[in-house]
């Protein structure tokens, strides 16, 4: 076959195939152009999912009447000028591919009026065959019109799911914009019914309303708020508790410069936050958005521009990565029981005396307790009559004071906003955790010499990282020596991870100074180790304690980082308010 120019038509179904995948894929397309052209409210009308209809209909700008044909030809764009441009673009859309690329797979229409015209102008395109323009009576705004999509592309649509899986995907596409732009209404149809209304959102104070209208209220209760700035970079949002932790990544969304984009360093970046915190297998959720310098991030390496490039990568994820992990580190145990504060009477609060219940409490200070030795002040060390000082709500501690103890597991206590309820040996095998991180974060890491040095093959680039970072190396416990272009000497590793695999371990460590130009696959490996010395040197399941003990572990847990959760992500303490203790008993009704 000769070489040959292909027809527009053909070129743009080509285009399709990278831009439209799907009806959320043409929802998308759309929608961004609507808010590029300054639209405070958005109504989307589906029929079968978006397969046979897909209507945007908004109040933004408009089209002038004499720009629509060029609106739907290939790399036309009001967005874009030069290559200075396309550095620094800020809109969503900016290829110019969207339009042309939907109007050659589907059964099209464009209506559209600026304000100062007097009325508006309907085109019509059926697959990529373009008629006259036509007057018509319209609004200021654009309203699409995209039917029965690929239906002369049957290869395409054969691939399309099911009505309500297709659904799916554009419902969670627009709960992904609704997070984004709180300020713009959202109206969502489907087969002649109201399906989700995103109202707008005035006031960025209420940002979090939005929240919970797109993702429900467990997220916005079980959440802690991120504000930060440095280095040219503002990370903003709120992410899950390592408590609240879901099986499957389906609340992770992140925005750069308004963007949701799925990143490879961001994802690694959060991963390694929540290493020290979350289950084996959980999902932590947020809602964070980056902004920087457009300058900064290539938002062109993606047809759907779902992913971008950050020119600067290690900057940005060491941004995000110490961010999120220091506001994960104040997650001391009685943070949140402030949420609750409005429930407690205002007045005087009395700490309790234990009472004369039948729950077994042996109050003879045991090793235990010369660990967690109460302080004076709080008057702790009596026996099971002992009372506590009375104290005013605002002198009381968060988790307030032991009451009891339960099945030799669970200690009660009560604060000002009612019961507190805490694993006991979930809340000490985080205490003991963190003391032994900070004992070996001021001891240094000790190094144990191999008795016959380890010979590892590696490639050209990771010898060359092993020569450039001996120091580094060398203050994780290990001593490295190139013994060719190809290969490493392995001469000492840390004495607390001698009894793991030195080959495995050092190229771990090699791949992560390659990829990140740092380690925490070490860190990782240590803090495992750590995590399961505190875990078999922690109080055990029905170890009788008394209540200096029960009240001194309440304190270290106050005191302690990250204490909200033990080493395994399992929460260390609940919290029972007084109105929710009365609703279990039907007070008030």
């Amino acid at each position: 076959m000769p070489i040959q120019q292909l027809p527009d038509t053909l070129v743009n179904q080509i285009a399709a195939g990278e831009v439209v995948e799907r009806p959320a894929s043409v929802v998308k397309e759309l929608v961004e152009n609507a808010l590029d052209a300054g639209a405070t409210r958005v109504d989307i009308d589906l029929e079968e999912g978006g397969i046979r209809l897909i209507r945007i209909r908004d109040d933004g700008g408009g089209i002038p009447a004499d720009e629509l044909a060029l609106a739907i030809s290939r790399h036309a764009t009001s967005k874009i000028a030069s290559l200075d441009d396309l550095e620094e673009v800020a809109t969503l859309g900016f290829r110019g591919e969207a339009l042309p690329s939907i109007a050659s797979v589907s059964r099209f229409a464009l209506s559209s009026r600026t304000a100062a015209q007097e009325h508006g102008v309907r085109l019509e395109v059926d697959g990529g065959r373009i008629a006259p323009p036509q007057p018509q009576p319209h609004p200021a705004g654009t309203t699409v019109e995209v039917r029965d999509l690929f239906y002369n592309v049957p290869a395409r649509r054969k691939f399309l799911r099911a009505e309500r899986t297709e659904l799916g995907h554009i419902e969670e596409w627009l709960r992904s914009l609704a997070l984004a732009r709180p300020n713009v209404e959202l109206r969502i149809s489907h087969n002649g019914r109201l399906s989700r209304h995103y109202k707008p959102v005035r006031d960025d104070g209420e940002h979090l309303r939005r929240v919970a209208e797109a993702l429900g209220e467990e997220f916005t209760t079980q959440c802690l708020q991120v504000e930060h700035a440095g280095a040219g970079l503002r990370l903003r949002g709120w992410v899950g508790l390592p408590t609240a932790a879901r099986s499957s990544a389906d609340q992770q969304y992140f925005y750069v410069n308004g963007r949701a984009v799925r990143d490879r360093t961001v994802a690694h970046a959060v991963r390694q936050a929540y290493a020290d915190v979350l289950f084996h297998g959980r999902h932590p959720a947020f809602v964070l958005f980056l902004e920087c310098d457009p300058r900064q991030v290539d938002v062109n390496v993606h047809p759907a521009k779902h992913e971008v490039r950050f020119r600067e990568q290690r900057l940005v994820h060491d941004f995000i990565y110490r961010t999120l992990h220091e506001a994960l580190r104040d997650t001391r145990a009685g943070m949140a029981a402030g949420h609750d504060a409005a429930a407690a009477p205002a007045g005087a609060w009395a700490a309790p005396s234990q009472s004369g219940l039948g729950l077994p409490v042996r109050e003879a200070m045991s090793a235990y307790a010369a660990l967690y030795r109460a302080p004076e002040a709080t008057g702790t060390g009596g026996g099971a009559g002992a009372a506590m000082p009375a104290a005013n709500e605002a002198d009381a501690p968060p988790l307030g004071f032991a009451l009891a103890q339960l099945h030799g597991i669970f200690v009660l206590a009560e604060n000002a906003h009612g019961l507190v309820l805490v694993d006991m040996h979930a809340a000490h095998e985080r205490i003991t955790y963190e003391r032994l991180k900070s004992a070996r974060d001021g001891e240094g890491i000790r190094s144990q010499p191999l008795l016959v040095p380890l010979s590892l093959a590696v490639s050209e680039r990771e010898a060359d990282l092993a020569e450039q970072h001996a120091d580094t190396l060398a203050g994780f416990g290990f001593e490295l020596r190139r013994a060719g272009p190809q290969s490493l000497s392995v001469r000492s590793v840390p004495t607390l991870l001698a009894d793991l695999d030195p080959r495995a371990l050092v190229l771990g460590v090699l791949s992560d100074l390659r990829e990140h130009g740092q380690t925490r696959r070490l860190e990782e490996a240590r803090n495992e180790l750590l995590s399961t010395l505190a875990c078999h040197t922690s109080v055990r399941a029905n170890r009788r304690l008394g209540l200096a003990e029960m009240n001194a572990l309440l304190r270290d847990m106050e005191a302690t980082e990250r204490s909200g959760q033990c080493n395994h992500g399992r929460p260390t303490w609940v919290q029972l308010s007084k109105p929710e203790l009365d609703r279990l008993f039907l007070r008030g009704r």
